[in-house]
């Protein structure tokens, strides 16, 4: 197991590379450029001076998260093809550097949803929170509103550049379905997977969050079945999965465990975290602690260790701490707290299985 954190970069985080630094059993830093906007060419020049500058803090550079995906090429627009030799040439770049890992998601208009990124938890910390009436009374341009209003940082698939075409892309969207998308996705796949090969770089796909369809978008990366179906699509060794327990965990009828034991293998990378679901259909993220929430984060990762899983792993959105000042999801503390829990399990489960 390779634990990482994700960075935003110098000057777009509230925590420093010399801060996780101090975090025992923390190997490598999950990056982007997070200024480039989905179908800009990532140059080699700006690629080695991050991926150097992460180095000379002693971690590797191992993991991209996220090269974003054009919308053209998900709508399967005339203009796809130009946006994916441009994301071929990013593959190449990136190799040039040693990255081995691509996280990107297949998500039509937002990467993931919330309706409250400070909702309150019980013990006075603060969470990201998706309130299911409220999702699906609102209008999306006032979800894009709140959330662009919520900070004064970058919020990863919430680009305003992007979003300001909310209402064009919606109208676009009423032509796609899923079977559409999943051809979509597909045609992206078979012209970049040879690329990658080449590349030695692993494609891992993002699962959707929540894996459900909201506002009337499609949504295909849901569960055990689409996880088979992509994998489907190409027998590759760059077709791969980011195997993530809190947005496919988000629907109770994906048992995270089992997913686990079946998709690890396919997944160079893993981002842990735990949900607490409620009846209503309401989830809030929570500690990474098991018992905090409804995902058997201790049985996932004791799969993991029975398994001898090498991939990397890290711990996904944390909860807002002692009044840290930080990106809603991505502080220090709690961040922290969830990589010695997952280390600690992992420990004990080498230990059981004689491996140390």
């Amino acid at each position: 197991m390779n634990i990482t954190f994700r960075w935003y970069g110098r000057d777009n985080d509230t925590v420093s590379l010399e801060q996780i630094k101090q975090i025992p059993g923390t190997k490598g830093i999950v990056w982007a450029l997070h200024n480039k906007q989905a179908g800009e060419l990532w140059t080699e020049e700006e690629i080695q001076n991050e991926v150097a500058y992460i180095h000379s803090h002693g971690f590797h550079a191992d993991v991209v998260e996220s090269v974003n995906v054009h919308e053209s090429i998900k709508l399967g627009l005339p203009e796809r093809d130009q946006f994916i030799e441009i994301y071929k040439q990013t593959i190449r770049n990136l190799s040039k550097a040693g990255i081995k890992v691509i996280c990107y998601n297949f998500m039509p208009v937002f990467d993931w949803t919330r309706s409250d990124l400070h909702h309150p938890l019980p013990d006075g910390s603060t969470a990201l929170f998706y309130e299911k009436a409220k999702v699906e009374g609102i209008d999306p341009a006032e979800l894009v509103k709140s959330i662009s209003e919520s900070s004064t940082l970058t919020m990863p698939g919430w680009e305003p550049e992007r979003l300001a075409k909310i209402t064009d892309l919606f109208a676009a969207y009423k032509e796609v379905d899923d079977n559409k998308l999943w051809e979509n996705l597909a045609y992206f796949l078979h012209a970049i997977l040879p690329i990658a090969e080449e590349c030695d770089i692993q494609m891992a796909i993002h699962p959707d969050d929540p894996p459900w369809s909201i506002f009337g978008l499609p949504r295909i990366m849901t569960g055990g079945d689409s996880l088979e179906k992509l994998l489907a699509i190409s027998d590759s060794p760059s077709n791969r999965i980011t195997f993530c327990t809190g947005s496919l965990g988000a629907n109770p009828e994906n048992n995270m465990v089992k997913l686990a034991e079946k998709y690890a293998k396919y997944s160079p990378f893993a981002h842990v975290r735990n949900v607490k679901i409620f009846e209503n259909g309401d989830f809030i993220e929570t500690s990474h602690l098991t018992e905090d929430g409804s995902i058997d984060i201790a049985g996932v990762v004791q799969t993991l260790a029975d398994q001898q899983y090498t991939g990397y792993i890290r711990p996904d959105h944390g909860r807002h701490l002692w009044n840290e000042d930080c990106r809603p999801g991505y502080g220090l503390y709690d961040r922290a707290l969830g990589i010695m829990y997952l280390l600690g399990l992992w420990d004990a489960y080498h230990m059981k299985n004689g491996v140390k």
